[in-house]
């Protein structure tokens, strides 16, 4: 069975962009403690629903309670930059 999983080419052309955030969380065992961990996917903005699934994931799955999360998302590419190219000039 062929793998359908969009390319990252595809999702660019689709409008996704890259979304990086960093969460903030308190160690399970020192409340005191705030460790930081990276999560990065292409996502949509202005909804961000993979990076809000991920939110929701991490706070009904893991023990560290969020402390904070900041964020920030990047186009890559928009459709508008490709063009159709037909022919190729080679110059000796």
């Amino acid at each position: 069975m062929p793998d359908t999983t969009p390319s990252e080419t595809e999702l660019m052309l689709k409008g996704y962009g890259l979304t990086t955030a960093e969460l903030f969380y308190r160690m399970p065992d020192y409340r005191n403690v705030l460790n930081t961990f990276v999560w990065q996917d292409y996502d949509l903005a202005p909804d961000h629903e993979k990076l809000f699934g991920f939110i929701e994931f991490w706070q009904e799955q893991i023990e560290g309670p969020l402390h904070s999360v900041r964020f920030v998302h990047r186009k890559m590419i928009s459709p508008g930059e490709w063009r159709n190219v037909t022919g190729e000039f080679v110059y000796h």
